[in-house]
């Protein structure tokens, strides 16, 4: 297992939990303006969007005919200045959700996660295949794992902006 990976999800896991640890059910739910998410809202978005980073890792790895992408700069999805519209597959929904319910939802969102990628007997293999990034077109699936904690750093500094709106 690639070591740095796991520090780097394990260590941006931490710092979001640690963001969201204390807030009440109002604050999680309350949006700033009708044009922001919420905090819950943000949280789910990261469950949803794992989820699916997850699947088109594993569609990319299962392709026959898969190519080799070069890689893309992904350091962009940390760029809070780069505004990025959410497919609608990972918009979250408008119910309220209590701190437990988002820690259960994260904490499976990155079991799935874990689980598939400890199973593989090889990392390299996802420098080698590649499969469409909804922003970044075709990119290895090697970045798509560096994405899923980039993009959790970007709402990270998202949800430090909402709780300082509140």
């Amino acid at each position: 297992m690639n070591t740095n990976v796991v520090e780097n999800l394990t260590g941006t896991r931490d710092r979001l939990l640690k963001e969201i640890s204390g807030l009440s059910n109002e604050q999680l739910n309350k949006k700033p303006d009708d044009g922001t998410w919420s905090v819950a809202q943000v949280c789910h978005h990261l469950y949803l969007s794992e989820s699916v980073f997850t699947q088109a890792i594993i569609y990319g790895l299962n392709k026959n005919n898969g190519k080799k992408a070069n890689p893309k700069p992904i350091q962009l999805a940390v760029d809070r200045t780069q505004k990025a519209k959410a497919p609608d597959m990972v918009v979250p929904g408008d119910e309220p959700l209590e701190l437990e319910k988002i820690t259960e939802l994260l904490n499976q969102s990155r079991n799935l996660f874990f689980e598939f990628y400890n199973q593989l007997e090889d990392h390299s293999i996802l420098k080698e295949k590649s499969t469409k990034h909804p922003l970044f077109g075709y990119t290895p699936l090697d970045q798509w794992v560096d994405l899923i904690y980039l993009h959790e750093e970007r709402h990270i500094e998202q949800i430090k902006e909402i709780k300082f709106l509140l």
